[in-house]
């Protein structure tokens, strides 16, 4: 990850911070892929995959398309597998946007 990657990834992590989530992983990372941050909201287990950027047409968020949210589902269950006694009711995958102002757009999934 870039440097500015990261910035992006610390005002998400601030932002899900300031709504209550409970961080628990940053950058979890194996040979088929990388989860930007792991965390909780309440009893919901989230993975979450940070986009940053310019925002000329839309948002940074459109950039997660289908196959970058399949891959996260599939690397989920792996930090699922290594993490046995992790409780938790639900899983989602959201999606948080940092444009080069800062500016947070918050895309929450549906649970499944």
């Amino acid at each position: 990850m870039n440097s500015l990657g990261a910035v992006y990834e610390d005002c998400a992590v601030k932002f899900l911070k300031r709504k209550g989530f409970k961080i628990l992983k940053r950058n979890f990372s194996v040979k088929s892929g990388e989860i930007d941050i792991i965390c909780m909201d309440g009893n919901t287990l989230v993975f979450v995959e940070v986009k940053g950027g310019e925002n000329y047409l839309s948002s940074p968020a459109y950039r997660a398309g289908i196959g970058k949210l399949i891959k996260i589902s599939k690397v989920g269950q792996i930090f699922i597998s290594m993490n046995e006694g992790l409780k938790f009711e639900e899983v989602r995958i959201d999606v948080v946007a940092v444009d080069k102002g800062m500016n947070v757009e918050y895309f929450p999934s549906q649970r499944f």
